[in-house]
Order: structure tokens, then C-alpha cells, then sequence
């Protein structure tokens, strides 16, 4: 306040203002790189984030276009196996039936060149006991295959559904 009241002439008046921009300027120049500084950090920094952030956006959109690309080919090879099987299962089946009434014609035959009564009901209850352990036989021989094949079928699914459950107990960040 000293300096205040020794403004009695404009010199003086030009001093003082000369001296405090002098000091003030400084100061000001000072604190404006200061926080030119500051802002640059800061704005490098969230470029940086940003860029980070992108970064791993981009990865986990390849990612999720990998596993469903793997989800896709899993379905895909389950299907051909499916009907790869069934058509295998389908000709067996045929192949049965065929087998079957050819049994059925032979034994139509031997029955008409029966002799007698007992000949005839001993022959008919050989082929039907014969006819009905065949079909089990082939039955069984057919939900065997079908096991198989779900099995078979199931196994890319089930691949794909370990490597989902193994992802997905993994945490986010890794």
C-alpha cells in the first residue's frame, strides 16, 4: 500500500504499472505453461485410453466372431454326421426288412411242402421263434448304431460347449 500513495507524478504511475506487470506477467506466463502442460498430459493420456479402449473393443469383437465362427462349424459338422448316420442307419434298416421277408417267403415255402400236420406246426413255430429273435437281434443291433451316432453327433456340440464354459469362467479383463 506504500507503493499507492507515492503515485504523485505519471512516472511513477508508469513504474508501478511497468513493475507489476513485470512480476504479474511472469507469474502468468508461469502458470498459462503450467497448465498448457497439464492439459497436453492430459489429453495424451486420454488418447491413450481411448486408444486402448479400442483396442480391446477390436479384440473382443474378433473374438466373438472366432467363437461363433467355431459355433457355426460345430453345428455344422454335428449335422453332416447326423444324416451321414441316419442314411448308414436307414439302409440297415432296409437290409433287415429285406432279410426278413426273404425269411418270410422261404419259410411260406417250406410250409407249403409240409408232409404233415406236426411237421407243419413245428416248422411255423421254428420260423416265427427264428423271425422274432432276428427282429430283436436287429433291433438291438439298430439302437446300437443310433447311440453311436448320437454320440458322434453330440461330440462337436459338446466341444464347443466346453470351450464356451471355459471362456466364460475366464474373467473379462484376461
Amino acid at each position: 500500500m506504500n507503493s499507492v500513495t507515492n503515485l504523485s507524478t505519471p512516472a511513477d504511475v508508469t513504474k508501478l504499472v511497468a513493475d507489476a506487470a513485470a512480476t504479474h506477467g511472469a507469474q502468468a506466463q508461469k502458470m498459462l505453461q503450467a497448465g498448457s502442460a497439464k492439459a497436453r498430459v492430459a489429453l495424451e493420456s486420454g488418447v491413450a485410453q481411448a486408444q486402448d479402449a479400442g483396442a480391446k473393443l477390436a479384440r473382443a469383437a474378433e473374438d466373438a466372431a472366432e467363437f461363433s465362427r467355431g459355433n457355426v462349424e460345430a453345428m455344422t459338422s454335428a449335422a453332416q454326421l447326423y444324416f451321414s448316420g441316419m442314411q448308414d442307419i436307414a439302409r440297415q434298416a432296409i437290409a433287415n426288412v429285406q432279410s426278413l421277408s426273404q425269411h418270410a417267403i422261404d419259410g411260406a415255402k417250406a410250409l407249403t411242402a409240409a408232409k404233415s400236420l406236426k411237421e407243419l406246426t413245428d416248422l411255423q413255430s421254428s420260423l416265427a421263434c427264428t423271425a422274432f429273435e432276428k427282429s430283436l437281434a436287429d433291433a438291438n443291433t439298430l439302437r446300437e448304431q443310433m447311440t453311436k451316432l448320437t454320440e458322434a453327433a453330440f461330440a462337436p456340440l459338446t466341444a464347443r460347449a466346453t470351450v464356451a464354459s471355459e471362456k466364460f469362467r475366464r474373467p473379462l479383463a484376461a
